[in-house]
Protein backbone atom coordinates (compact mmCIF):
# COMPACT_ATOMS: atom_id res chain seq x y z
CA UNK A 1 0.00 0.00 0.00
CA UNK A 2 0.92 3.51 -0.79
CA UNK A 3 1.09 6.62 1.02
CA UNK A 4 -1.71 8.85 0.90
CA UNK A 5 -0.08 11.53 -0.96
CA UNK A 6 0.10 9.08 -4.05
CA UNK A 7 -3.45 7.78 -3.85
CA UNK A 8 -5.40 9.88 -6.07
CA UNK A 9 -8.79 8.89 -5.40
CA UNK A 10 -7.94 8.17 -2.38
CA UNK A 11 -10.88 8.05 -0.60
CA UNK A 12 -13.41 7.52 -3.16
CA UNK A 13 -15.77 4.95 -3.53
CA UNK A 14 -17.03 3.25 -6.22
CA UNK A 15 -19.74 0.59 -6.15
CA UNK A 16 -19.16 -1.60 -9.55
CA UNK A 17 -22.21 -3.45 -11.05
CA UNK A 18 -20.42 -4.36 -14.32
CA UNK A 19 -19.28 -7.15 -15.83
CA UNK A 20 -17.47 -8.31 -19.72
CA UNK A 21 -15.47 -5.68 -20.53
CA UNK A 22 -16.41 -2.12 -21.34
CA UNK A 23 -17.80 -1.52 -17.37
CA UNK A 24 -14.69 -3.59 -15.78
CA UNK A 25 -11.81 -1.26 -17.99
CA UNK A 26 -13.47 1.68 -16.71
CA UNK A 27 -13.64 0.58 -13.10
CA UNK A 28 -10.52 -0.78 -12.91
CA UNK A 29 -8.57 2.65 -13.91
CA UNK A 30 -10.36 3.88 -10.98
CA UNK A 31 -8.77 1.32 -8.84
CA UNK A 32 -5.45 2.10 -10.05
CA UNK A 33 -5.87 5.90 -9.47
CA UNK A 34 -6.83 4.49 -5.97
CA UNK A 35 -10.62 4.41 -5.06
CA UNK A 36 -12.52 1.91 -3.27
CA UNK A 37 -13.68 -0.35 -5.94
CA UNK A 38 -16.57 -2.87 -4.70
CA UNK A 39 -17.27 -4.74 -7.41
CA UNK A 40 -20.44 -6.78 -6.89
CA UNK A 41 -21.08 -10.16 -8.82
CA UNK A 42 -24.16 -12.22 -9.39
CA UNK A 43 -23.75 -15.78 -8.40
CA UNK A 44 -23.07 -18.24 -8.70
CA UNK A 45 -20.68 -17.69 -11.37
CA UNK A 46 -20.00 -13.58 -11.04
CA UNK A 47 -18.38 -11.78 -13.85
CA UNK A 48 -18.14 -14.22 -16.69
CA UNK A 49 -14.75 -12.76 -16.98
CA UNK A 50 -13.60 -15.27 -14.78
CA UNK A 51 -14.10 -17.98 -17.02
CA UNK A 52 -12.56 -16.51 -20.11
CA UNK A 53 -9.21 -18.17 -21.40
CA UNK A 54 -6.29 -18.48 -20.87
CA UNK A 55 -6.79 -19.53 -17.43
CA UNK A 56 -4.07 -21.32 -15.38
CA UNK A 57 -5.13 -22.67 -12.36
CA UNK A 58 -8.79 -21.84 -12.49
CA UNK A 59 -7.61 -17.94 -12.83
CA UNK A 60 -8.55 -16.75 -15.92
CA UNK A 61 -5.91 -13.89 -17.46
CA UNK A 62 -8.84 -11.34 -18.42
CA UNK A 63 -10.16 -11.75 -14.64
CA UNK A 64 -6.99 -10.48 -13.43
CA UNK A 65 -6.16 -7.89 -15.84
CA UNK A 66 -9.64 -6.02 -15.26
CA UNK A 67 -10.59 -6.69 -11.97
CA UNK A 68 -6.95 -6.23 -9.79
CA UNK A 69 -7.52 -4.66 -6.73
CA UNK A 70 -11.33 -4.74 -6.66
CA UNK A 71 -13.31 -6.18 -3.57
CA UNK A 72 -15.43 -8.67 -4.81
CA UNK A 73 -18.99 -8.64 -3.46
CA UNK A 74 -21.17 -11.79 -4.38
CA UNK A 75 -25.30 -10.71 -3.77
CA UNK A 76 -28.08 -12.03 -6.03
CA UNK A 77 -29.45 -8.34 -7.38
CA UNK A 78 -32.17 -10.26 -8.77
CA UNK A 79 -33.96 -10.78 -5.14
CA UNK A 80 -35.14 -7.33 -3.20
CA UNK A 81 -32.64 -8.34 -0.01
CA UNK A 82 -29.86 -8.06 -2.64
CA UNK A 83 -31.39 -4.73 -4.36
CA UNK A 84 -31.95 -3.63 -0.83
CA UNK A 85 -28.02 -3.94 0.09
CA UNK A 86 -27.40 -2.19 -3.24
CA UNK A 87 -29.31 1.08 -2.18
CA UNK A 88 -27.63 0.89 1.51
CA UNK A 89 -24.15 0.54 -0.52
CA UNK A 90 -24.95 3.30 -2.19
CA UNK A 91 -25.59 5.74 0.40
CA UNK A 92 -21.70 4.96 1.13
CA UNK A 93 -20.45 5.37 -2.76
CA UNK A 94 -19.17 8.49 -4.16
CA UNK A 95 -19.61 6.58 -8.13
CA UNK A 96 -21.86 3.60 -9.74
CA UNK A 97 -20.67 2.17 -12.72
CA UNK A 98 -23.36 -0.49 -14.67
CA UNK A 99 -23.25 -1.54 -17.99
CA UNK A 100 -26.41 -3.55 -18.05
CA UNK A 101 -28.79 -2.89 -21.17
CA UNK A 102 -30.78 0.41 -20.67
CA UNK A 103 -33.90 -0.16 -17.99
CA UNK A 104 -32.35 -3.17 -16.26
CA UNK A 105 -31.51 -1.99 -13.14
CA UNK A 106 -34.42 0.99 -13.05
CA UNK A 107 -36.94 -2.43 -13.20
CA UNK A 108 -35.10 -3.80 -10.42
CA UNK A 109 -35.39 -0.82 -8.07
CA UNK A 110 -31.62 -0.01 -8.48
CA UNK A 111 -31.56 2.35 -11.26
CA UNK A 112 -29.92 5.89 -11.10
CA UNK A 113 -33.33 7.94 -9.40
CA UNK A 114 -33.50 4.76 -7.00
CA UNK A 115 -29.64 5.68 -5.85
CA UNK A 116 -29.98 8.91 -6.00
CA UNK A 117 -32.95 8.90 -3.51
CA UNK A 118 -30.71 7.48 -1.15
CA UNK A 119 -27.58 9.57 -1.82
CA UNK A 120 -28.28 12.89 -3.37
CA UNK A 121 -24.79 13.45 -5.09
CA UNK A 122 -24.80 10.18 -6.36
CA UNK A 123 -22.38 9.71 -9.93
CA UNK A 124 -23.93 6.87 -12.09
CA UNK A 125 -22.38 6.21 -15.15
CA UNK A 126 -24.18 3.54 -17.38
CA UNK A 127 -22.22 1.70 -20.06
CA UNK A 128 -24.29 1.07 -23.23
CA UNK A 129 -24.00 -0.14 -26.50
CA UNK A 130 -26.59 2.46 -28.56
CA UNK A 131 -26.76 4.53 -24.90
CA UNK A 132 -29.98 5.35 -22.25
CA UNK A 133 -31.73 7.30 -25.42
CA UNK A 134 -32.46 6.87 -28.92
CA UNK A 135 -34.33 4.37 -31.11
CA UNK A 136 -31.22 2.07 -30.69
CA UNK A 137 -31.34 2.28 -27.28
CA UNK A 138 -32.92 -0.46 -26.68
CA UNK A 139 -31.19 -2.87 -28.93
CA UNK A 140 -28.94 -5.74 -27.77
CA UNK A 141 -24.98 -4.57 -28.74
CA UNK A 142 -22.15 -6.11 -28.88
CA UNK A 143 -18.33 -5.05 -29.91
CA UNK A 144 -18.58 -6.02 -33.22
CA UNK A 145 -21.82 -4.49 -33.91
CA UNK A 146 -20.76 -1.33 -32.23
CA UNK A 147 -17.86 -0.95 -35.25
CA UNK A 148 -20.69 -1.66 -37.72
CA UNK A 149 -22.82 1.44 -36.75
CA UNK A 150 -20.08 3.81 -36.24
CA UNK A 151 -18.36 3.44 -39.21
CA UNK A 152 -15.58 2.27 -37.92
CA UNK A 153 -15.68 -1.28 -39.91
CA UNK A 154 -16.27 0.87 -43.46
CA UNK A 155 -13.37 2.26 -43.20
CA UNK A 156 -11.18 -0.77 -42.34
CA UNK A 157 -10.18 -3.13 -44.80
CA UNK A 158 -8.95 -3.01 -49.45
CA UNK A 159 -11.48 -1.06 -51.15
CA UNK A 160 -12.99 -3.69 -52.92
CA UNK A 161 -13.30 -6.20 -50.02
CA UNK A 162 -15.87 -6.53 -47.34
CA UNK A 163 -15.82 -4.53 -43.90
CA UNK A 164 -13.49 -5.48 -41.71
CA UNK A 165 -13.13 -5.14 -38.11
CA UNK A 166 -10.52 -3.86 -35.74
CA UNK A 167 -9.30 -7.36 -34.14
CA UNK A 168 -9.55 -5.82 -30.92
CA UNK A 169 -12.12 -5.07 -28.51
CA UNK A 170 -11.86 -1.46 -29.55
CA UNK A 171 -15.62 -0.28 -28.92
CA UNK A 172 -15.91 -2.19 -24.84
CA UNK A 173 -12.17 -0.60 -23.77
CA UNK A 174 -13.22 2.82 -25.47
CA UNK A 175 -16.86 3.42 -23.65
CA UNK A 176 -14.47 2.18 -20.83
CA UNK A 177 -11.85 4.67 -21.02
CA UNK A 178 -14.68 7.56 -21.74
CA UNK A 179 -16.53 6.79 -18.88
CA UNK A 180 -13.47 6.93 -16.69
CA UNK A 181 -12.70 10.12 -17.93
CA UNK A 182 -16.51 11.28 -17.75
CA UNK A 183 -16.47 10.11 -13.99
CA UNK A 184 -13.12 12.52 -13.31
CA UNK A 185 -14.62 15.81 -15.16
CA UNK A 186 -18.08 14.69 -12.77
CA UNK A 187 -15.98 14.32 -9.56
CA UNK A 188 -14.73 17.45 -10.73
CA UNK A 189 -18.04 19.15 -11.30
CA UNK A 190 -19.67 17.59 -7.78
CA UNK A 191 -16.52 19.13 -6.16
CA UNK A 192 -17.60 22.64 -7.44
CA UNK A 193 -21.16 22.38 -7.19
CA UNK A 194 -22.35 19.77 -4.63
CA UNK A 195 -24.70 18.38 -7.42
CA UNK A 196 -24.35 14.26 -9.13
CA UNK A 197 -25.14 13.70 -12.62
CA UNK A 198 -25.99 10.75 -14.49
CA UNK A 199 -23.20 9.84 -17.11
CA UNK A 200 -24.73 8.32 -20.38
CA UNK A 201 -21.69 6.24 -22.52
CA UNK A 202 -22.45 4.08 -25.57
CA UNK A 203 -19.32 2.55 -27.20
CA UNK A 204 -21.37 3.69 -30.60
CA UNK A 205 -20.56 7.45 -29.57
CA UNK A 206 -17.44 6.59 -28.11
CA UNK A 207 -16.03 5.34 -31.46
CA UNK A 208 -17.73 7.58 -33.92
CA UNK A 209 -15.93 9.73 -32.16
CA UNK A 210 -12.40 8.52 -33.77
CA UNK A 211 -13.70 9.75 -37.15
CA UNK A 212 -10.88 12.42 -38.01
CA UNK A 213 -12.21 13.42 -41.65
CA UNK A 214 -14.81 11.12 -42.46
CA UNK A 215 -17.62 12.60 -40.80
CA UNK A 216 -16.70 15.95 -41.73
CA UNK A 217 -15.95 15.36 -44.81
CA UNK A 218 -18.48 14.03 -45.66
CA UNK A 219 -21.04 16.95 -44.72
CA UNK A 220 -18.87 19.30 -46.23
CA UNK A 221 -18.21 17.87 -49.67
CA UNK A 222 -21.58 15.10 -49.84
CA UNK A 223 -21.07 15.32 -54.02
CA UNK A 224 -17.18 14.59 -54.34
CA UNK A 225 -16.16 13.16 -50.68
CA UNK A 226 -17.23 9.47 -50.19
CA UNK A 227 -15.73 8.17 -47.36
CA UNK A 228 -14.50 4.57 -48.18
CA UNK A 229 -11.59 2.09 -46.76
CA UNK A 230 -8.38 2.30 -48.44
CA UNK A 231 -6.16 -0.93 -47.63
CA UNK A 232 -3.02 -0.60 -46.44
CA UNK A 233 -1.88 2.87 -47.49
CA UNK A 234 -3.83 6.12 -46.24
CA UNK A 235 -5.50 7.95 -49.27
CA UNK A 236 -4.06 11.30 -48.72
CA UNK A 237 -0.59 10.66 -48.10
CA UNK A 238 2.09 9.14 -50.05
CA UNK A 239 4.12 7.14 -48.94
CA UNK A 240 1.94 6.60 -45.89
CA UNK A 241 1.11 2.80 -45.11
CA UNK A 242 2.35 -1.04 -44.66
CA UNK A 243 5.52 -2.23 -46.89
CA UNK A 244 6.54 -5.29 -47.16
CA UNK A 245 9.95 -6.20 -45.59
CA UNK A 246 11.99 -8.89 -46.09
CA UNK A 247 10.69 -10.65 -42.96
CA UNK A 248 7.05 -8.69 -41.79
CA UNK A 249 5.50 -5.26 -43.10
CA UNK A 250 7.31 -1.66 -42.21
CA UNK A 251 4.99 1.03 -42.01
CA UNK A 252 6.44 4.59 -42.88
CA UNK A 253 4.77 7.80 -43.56
CA UNK A 254 6.65 10.94 -44.99
CA UNK A 255 5.13 14.43 -45.05
CA UNK A 256 6.84 17.31 -47.86
CA UNK A 257 9.73 17.72 -45.33
CA UNK A 258 10.83 14.28 -45.10
CA UNK A 259 10.53 12.79 -48.80
CA UNK A 260 13.98 13.75 -49.51
CA UNK A 261 15.21 11.96 -46.55
CA UNK A 262 13.65 8.46 -47.36
CA UNK A 263 15.11 9.17 -50.91
CA UNK A 264 18.79 9.55 -49.62
CA UNK A 265 17.95 6.41 -47.60
CA UNK A 266 16.77 4.49 -50.57
CA UNK A 267 20.13 5.61 -52.41
CA UNK A 268 17.84 7.34 -55.18
CA UNK A 269 17.77 10.97 -54.58
CA UNK A 270 17.15 12.24 -57.55
CA UNK A 271 13.76 10.95 -57.37
CA UNK A 272 13.20 14.46 -55.17
CA UNK A 273 12.80 16.24 -58.90
CA UNK A 274 11.09 13.59 -60.62
CA UNK A 275 8.03 15.28 -61.60
CA UNK A 276 5.99 12.18 -60.74
CA UNK A 277 7.05 12.08 -56.94
CA UNK A 278 8.02 15.90 -56.56
CA UNK A 279 4.76 16.83 -55.09
CA UNK A 280 2.22 15.01 -52.53
CA UNK A 281 -0.65 15.07 -55.16
CA UNK A 282 1.44 13.55 -57.87
CA UNK A 283 3.14 10.97 -55.43
CA UNK A 284 -0.35 9.93 -54.25
CA UNK A 285 -1.21 9.73 -58.44
CA UNK A 286 1.48 7.51 -58.79
CA UNK A 287 1.16 5.09 -55.20
CA UNK A 288 1.98 2.15 -57.46
CA UNK A 289 5.18 3.32 -58.05
CA UNK A 290 6.19 4.99 -55.08
CA UNK A 291 5.50 1.85 -53.28
CA UNK A 292 7.43 -0.68 -56.12
CA UNK A 293 10.37 1.19 -55.36
CA UNK A 294 10.68 1.29 -51.58
CA UNK A 295 9.52 -2.68 -51.50
CA UNK A 296 12.08 -3.40 -54.47
CA UNK A 297 15.12 -1.52 -52.17
CA UNK A 298 13.69 -3.10 -48.67
CA UNK A 299 13.70 -6.39 -50.42
CA UNK A 300 18.10 -6.09 -51.14
CA UNK A 301 18.18 -6.43 -46.82
CA UNK A 302 17.92 -9.92 -45.27
CA UNK A 303 15.88 -8.38 -42.26
CA UNK A 304 13.63 -6.08 -40.76
CA UNK A 305 15.85 -4.28 -38.08
CA UNK A 306 18.28 -4.14 -41.19
CA UNK A 307 15.86 -1.71 -42.81
CA UNK A 308 14.83 -0.10 -40.28
CA UNK A 309 17.85 0.98 -39.05
CA UNK A 310 19.11 2.82 -42.40
CA UNK A 311 15.32 4.35 -42.19
CA UNK A 312 16.47 5.70 -38.97
CA UNK A 313 20.00 6.98 -39.65
CA UNK A 314 18.12 9.18 -42.24
CA UNK A 315 14.98 9.93 -40.14
CA UNK A 316 12.46 8.94 -41.86
CA UNK A 317 9.28 8.30 -39.93
CA UNK A 318 8.55 4.41 -39.75
CA UNK A 319 7.56 1.41 -37.30
CA UNK A 320 7.68 -2.49 -37.33
CA UNK A 321 4.29 -4.03 -37.22
CA UNK A 322 4.31 -5.39 -34.00
CA UNK A 323 2.06 -7.88 -33.00
CA UNK A 324 0.97 -8.50 -29.33
CA UNK A 325 3.47 -10.65 -28.34
CA UNK A 326 6.36 -9.13 -30.31
CA UNK A 327 5.02 -6.12 -27.58
CA UNK A 328 5.96 -8.72 -24.51
CA UNK A 329 10.04 -8.02 -25.02
CA UNK A 330 10.04 -4.81 -26.84
CA UNK A 331 12.57 -2.39 -24.67
CA UNK A 332 10.43 0.56 -25.20
CA UNK A 333 7.39 -1.15 -23.80
CA UNK A 334 9.14 -2.60 -21.05
CA UNK A 335 11.01 1.00 -20.16
CA UNK A 336 7.94 2.58 -20.21
CA UNK A 337 5.59 0.44 -18.22
CA UNK A 338 3.31 -0.30 -21.18
CA UNK A 339 3.74 -4.13 -20.76
CA UNK A 340 4.05 -4.79 -16.97
CA UNK A 341 4.74 -8.13 -15.11
CA UNK A 342 2.09 -8.63 -12.39
CA UNK A 343 1.90 -11.53 -10.10
CA UNK A 344 -1.18 -13.85 -9.33
CA UNK A 345 -1.14 -16.36 -6.21
CA UNK A 346 -2.73 -18.59 -8.34
CA UNK A 347 -1.86 -18.28 -11.90
CA UNK A 348 1.75 -17.05 -11.44
CA UNK A 349 3.47 -13.93 -12.91
CA UNK A 350 1.74 -12.89 -15.79
CA UNK A 351 2.36 -9.43 -18.65
CA UNK A 352 -0.37 -7.22 -18.94
CA UNK A 353 -1.38 -3.57 -20.35
CA UNK A 354 0.72 -0.90 -18.23
CA UNK A 355 -1.21 2.38 -16.82
CA UNK A 356 -1.87 4.42 -19.96
CA UNK A 357 -0.39 7.89 -18.45
CA UNK A 358 2.30 9.04 -17.29
CA UNK A 359 2.71 11.80 -15.27
CA UNK A 360 5.25 13.99 -12.66
CA UNK A 361 2.71 13.72 -9.70
CA UNK A 362 3.53 9.98 -8.01
CA UNK A 363 0.65 7.47 -9.45
CA UNK A 364 -0.47 4.34 -6.87
CA UNK A 365 2.29 1.88 -6.74
CA UNK A 366 1.18 -0.73 -4.91
CA UNK A 367 0.11 -4.80 -5.17
CA UNK A 368 -3.16 -5.71 -6.71
CA UNK A 369 -4.78 -8.96 -6.58
CA UNK A 370 -7.76 -10.18 -8.18
CA UNK A 371 -10.20 -11.34 -6.05
CA UNK A 372 -11.75 -14.65 -5.86
CA UNK A 373 -16.15 -14.57 -5.79
CA UNK A 374 -17.33 -13.12 -2.94
CA UNK A 375 -13.99 -12.70 -1.40
CA UNK A 376 -14.74 -9.74 0.16
CA UNK A 377 -18.53 -10.67 1.44
CA UNK A 378 -17.63 -10.27 5.10
CA UNK A 379 -15.33 -7.31 5.03
CA UNK A 380 -17.49 -5.01 2.99
CA UNK A 381 -21.09 -5.89 4.46
CA UNK A 382 -19.85 -6.56 8.08
CA UNK A 383 -16.67 -3.90 8.20
CA UNK A 384 -18.26 -1.32 5.79
CA UNK A 385 -22.34 -2.03 6.59
CA UNK A 386 -21.99 -3.34 9.92
CA UNK A 387 -24.02 -6.28 9.20
CA UNK A 388 -23.68 -8.85 12.27
CA UNK A 389 -21.96 -12.79 11.31
CA UNK A 390 -25.33 -13.79 12.15
CA UNK A 391 -27.03 -11.80 9.65
CA UNK A 392 -24.18 -12.77 7.26
CA UNK A 393 -24.90 -16.63 8.33
CA UNK A 394 -28.35 -16.48 7.31
CA UNK A 395 -28.05 -14.40 3.66
CA UNK A 396 -25.58 -16.82 2.89
CA UNK A 397 -28.19 -20.10 3.81
CA UNK A 398 -30.69 -18.27 1.78
CA UNK A 399 -28.26 -17.78 -1.33
CA UNK A 400 -28.75 -13.93 -0.88
CA UNK A 401 -24.60 -13.74 -1.21
CA UNK A 402 -22.54 -16.56 -2.39
CA UNK A 403 -18.97 -17.04 -2.43
CA UNK A 404 -16.30 -19.54 -4.01
CA UNK A 405 -12.32 -19.98 -3.34
CA UNK A 406 -11.29 -18.80 -7.34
Amino acid sequence: MTSGDSRWLEGIVVLDLTRYLAGPVATRLLTELGATVIKIEQPPYGDPNRSNRPRVNRRAGAHIQQNRGKQSVCIDIDTEEGQAIILELATKADVVVENFSPGVLARKGIGYEDLKRVRPDIIMASISGFGQTGPLSERPCFDLIAQAYSGIMHMTGEPDGPPTFVGTGLADSNAGVHAFAAIGHALFHRLRTGKGCHLDIAMVDSIFHYHEQSVHGASMEPDSYVPMRAGRHYPYLCPAGSFRGPQGWIVILCTEWQMKNLWAAVGRPELSEDPRFDSNPHRVENRDAVTAIIEEWMATFTSDEDVMRVLEEHRVPHGPTLSPADALAHPHFLARGVVRTVHDPLAGDIQIPGFPFRTSEPLPDHELLAPALGEHNDAVLGGFLGYSQDRLSDLRNRGVIDAKPH
